[in-house]
């Protein structure tokens, strides 16, 4: 069956490349998705191990249909059983594209008919209910898909403690694989916050699967194997490097601290007091430096900014020799006030409702 890999727009390929390298079939890239080609076990290992993926849609029916009584014909007489505990409780989205059964709402309610009369209870809300069900009707074919995740998959399941505007786990590991970090080199954060972007970089350097503390919809599946699923967890391996981060509040500091504790983390990373205008390397061997800093849209001012990221770009020049650096903001001013050498920005990423891109440089 086909199975959609949902992922912030934009990253797309970065998820379609990390696809690839797990062992999946990638059968086509669109604006923030990626299908691949599998059976039950690769939803179960997609989930677990994709560190990119913010939900797995298995596309568990497809059928034409061109009137609504069709539609809910169809979805009355799907096998239900064979994927579904019974009795339980759904929800159900619907789209409409350049088809004759044009009214989303329309084709909700005859769905949601459809799976009553099958012994089903429905709930408006996705959050109330057990399972959902997405059903997208696109030139009169209509995709059944189910969501096989539960709760985002930026949720790993190990951080409480948020600081101020975090960025997803699930975009800050394709923006570490964007700057091509792979855990052989020493990793440093200096405005971690509550430490996202340096526990996605631990988790890689030890091999760690970005699921391994959370659990799934697919869990309570009919046809769920547990023994074969916990057989999918990786082997963990030393890190090579140490990861590091700080931040000038001592709050996010103590915060990134205890998220890595319950993360199992402690012993790959490091957390410091310091701002930005007295940030030194972290160790010897040269690494990668990468930051997500303030944007300036929720004050609405960004001249105070520049003095920021110009204070970054004189501290990674004067000594940060060997190291290379990164950077992800929304304005190209912004990272040209670093006075450092990027190349060209990566692809425009939706951010929460901001457009952001990597900059990042070569060994500095």
């Amino acid at each position: 069956m086909d199975i959609f890999l949902i992922t912030a727009p934009g990253q797309q390929d970065l998820l379609a490349a990390e696809s690839r390298e797990k062992g999946f079939k990638v059968t086509e890239t669109i604006h923030g998705g990626v299908t691949i080609r599998g059976e039950w076990p690769d939803v179960w290992r997609a989930n677990l191990q994709l560190r990119g993926a913010t939900r797995v849609l298995a596309r568990v029916a497809e059928f034409r249909a061109l009137y609504l009584s069709q539609l809910e014909k169809n979805i009355r007489e799907f096998d239900w059983d064979s994927i579904l505990p019974y009795g339980t409780s759904l929800s159900v989205e619907t789209a409409c594209h350049k088809s004759k059964i044009y009214h989303a709402g329309a084709a909700k309610e005859r769905v949601e008919n459809a799976l009553a009369a099958c012994g089903y209870v429905i709930f408006a809300q996705a959050d109330d209910a057990q399972y959902s069900l997405r059903v997208r009707i696109d030139r009169d074919t209509v995709t059944v898909s189910l969501d096989t995740s539960d709760d985002p998959l930026h949720k790993r399941g190990h951080k409480e403690a948020v600081n101020k505007a975090p960025m997803r786990e699930t975009m800050a590991s394709m923006f570490l694989r964007e700057a091509k970090f792979n855990g052989k080199l020493p990793f440093y954060d200096p405005m971690c916050g509550s430490g996202t972007i340096p526990m996605e970089a631990a988790e890689i350097a030890r091999r760690l699967d970005s699921g391994r503390a959370r659990n799934f919809a697919f869990q309570t599946l009919p046809n769920f194997d547990r023994d074969a699923f916990e057989k999918m967890r990786s082997p963990e391996r030393p890190a090579a490097f140490h990861i590091f981060g700080s931040d000038r509040d001592q709050g996010a500091v103590d915060m990134s601290r205890a998220n890595a504790e319950r993360a199992g983390l402690s012993d790959v990373t490091t957390f410091h007091h310091a701002p930005i205008s007295e940030m030194t390397p972290p160790c010897e061997t040269p690494g990668l430096v990468m930051i997500n800093p303030p944007y300036g849209s929720r004050i609405g001012n960004k001249k105070p900014l520049f003095g920021l990221y110009a204070s970054f770009g004189e501290r990674m020049k004067s000594h940060f020799k060997g190291w290379r650096a990164a950077i992800i903001t929304t304005d190209g001013a912004l990272a040209n006030a670093t006075g450092l050498p990027f190349k060209p920005a990566g692809p425009t990423v939706d951010h929460g409702g901001l457009k952001v891109r990597l900059w990042q440089t070569d060994t500095l």
